[in-house]
């Protein structure tokens, strides 16, 4: 129940559009099934059909296989309308050939805009290169499926115009977000890619490159949104936000000084929040919650994952922000290689002491082109993909089994939902839900007990 607009999906839309093509849009986000797209085809009769992952929405990455069915349905749809069918994402980048057997005329991969335009002028005959001279784009040329190159991603990202967000049904996102939560919440990304090398994080579209928009570029956006739209929040929806060297504090005076200010959210690093001033050039941007990756309490699962931090520093990182009084939220994750029941206690431990806002919780999903799926590919089970999000699904043979990590799942948030209980008693409803969850701790404990006795 927070929907966001699919901001790579608006960007392709607004590059084509700026290059004089005509676009419109089945936001599958809003819909109650894909299979709707008929209606859209039916209505707009487009030549193409191009299904555009939205790359900025992490979910994309985890390659779901309800979002796989979803687009193989629609290219069906899309070839029963005679359309020349086209996607872009991270799961059909690294399964070029299912998708192609399933009605995909063209997959490209990397980073998108570009390719898909020169794809489109050559399919209308308006270039004077060869298919096999399109960087990015994969397709099946006598009964053989050909690769081209990749294509370098663009460094200067200011050059891409905004997202075109008029064509999607603005009044139902609002609606949606007023009725659930009394106030509108848009989303804009600052940046393309992550440089980092957290071991088990996928980066099928930008690599291991990093390229972020200026602050100035960022505050035209939210000036625009501010007068067109009148959101009450901004999510920015970057894996990092205001990694590069004094940027944070660069947009701060400009928000500042342009009266652009927005209460937003982000996604950052503890060891990144400590540096500089980095947190006070937050608090003065008008950043109200900050959601880090924290991943484990135990410093040698850290370690292990590769993600360059320290428990020390997830500590301290949170509570400076909440001197600042901005809201935190952990992203957790079980199941890593290695990881015993101490390794567990510690991120209770670390849970119960930090005390953050809200907590995120999911088990290590092994994806392809990391060295964490490198690592366990030869004890991969049949399943090779969570069908959707909350699937939870152990996809290697780690410490425990499925159940014993779903059900922690269920275990943590009830523990959690009491120890915040306890330091935010603020209603009679509040007080109900935490008697609730701490009389159904000790059998959600023994339980947990039960499944993680043997696998």
């Amino acid at each position: 129940m927070m929907p966001y607009l699919p901001l790579g999906t608006l960007y392709a839309a607004a590059f084509l559009k700026s290059k004089n093509y005509e676009v419109e849009l089945f936001d599958s986000m809003l819909e109650d099934s894909e299979e709707n797209i008929f209606f859209h085809l039916q209505k707009f009769k487009p030549k193409y059909l191009v299904i555009y992952d939205d790359d900025f929405n992490y979910l994309t990455k985890m390659c779901l296989e309800r979002m796989r069915l979803a687009a193989f349905k629609m290219s069906e749809i899309g070839k029963k309308f005679g359309c020349i069918v086209i996607i872009h994402s991270s799961d059909s980048a690294d399964n070029i050939e299912k998708y192609i057997e399933n009605k995909v005329d063209y997959v490209i991969f990397g980073e998108g805009e570009d390719t898909l335009l020169e794809a489109i002028e050559f399919l209308e005959k308006k270039s004077t290169k060869k298919l096999n001279e399109i960087d990015g784009i994969a397709f099946k040329e006598n009964n053989i499926i050909v690769k081209n190159q990749k294509r370098k991603v663009k460094i200067n990202i200011d050059d891409f115009p905004f997202p075109l967000r008029e064509i999607a049904n603005l009044n139902l996102y609002k609606e949606q977000w007023i009725k659930k939560y009394k106030y509108f919440s848009m989303n804009i990304v600052t940046t393309r890619g992550c440089p980092f090398h957290c071991n088990w994080c996928a980066k099928p579209i930008y690599g291991q490159v990093y390229n972020s928009r200026s602050p100035k570029n960022v505050v035209e956006e939210i000036k625009f949104l501010k007068e067109k739209y009148e959101p009450n929040h901004i999510w920015f929806c970057d894996d990092i936000f205001g990694l590069k060297p004094n940027w944070v504090q660069e947009f701060s005076e400009i928000i500042e000084k342009e009266n652009a200010k927005i209460p937003f959210k982000c996604l950052s690093r503890a060891d990144l929040l400590l540096k500089n001033n980095t947190i006070d050039a937050l608090h003065k941007s008008g950043c109200d919650s900050v959601w880090i990756g924290a991943e484990s309490g135990s410093q040698k699962i850290l370690d292990a994952m590769e993600k360059g931090i320290t428990v020390e520093q997830i500590y301290e990182a949170t509570k400076k922000l909440k001197e600042k009084k901005i809201k935190v939220g952990f992203f957790l994750q079980f199941g890593y290689l290695g990881e015993t029941k101490n390794d567990i206690e510690k991120t209770f431990e670390m849970v119960k002491n930090c005390m953050p806002n809200e907590i995120g919780v999911s088990v290590s999903y092994p994806l392809p082109n990391t060295k964490f799926y490198d690592i366990v590919k030869e004890e991969m089970q049949t399943q090779k993909n969570w069908f959707d999000s909350q699937d939870l699904a152990m996809m290697f043979h780690g410490t425990y089994e499925t159940r014993y990590y779903r059900h922690l799942h269920k275990l943590i948030h009830k523990k959690f939902r009491v120890w915040k209980g306890v330091q935010n008693f603020v209603s009679f409803r509040n007080a109900l839900s935490m008697i609730y969850h701490f009389v159904t701790i000790p059998n959600a404990v023994r339980k947990l007990n039960k499944f993680g006795q043997k696998k």
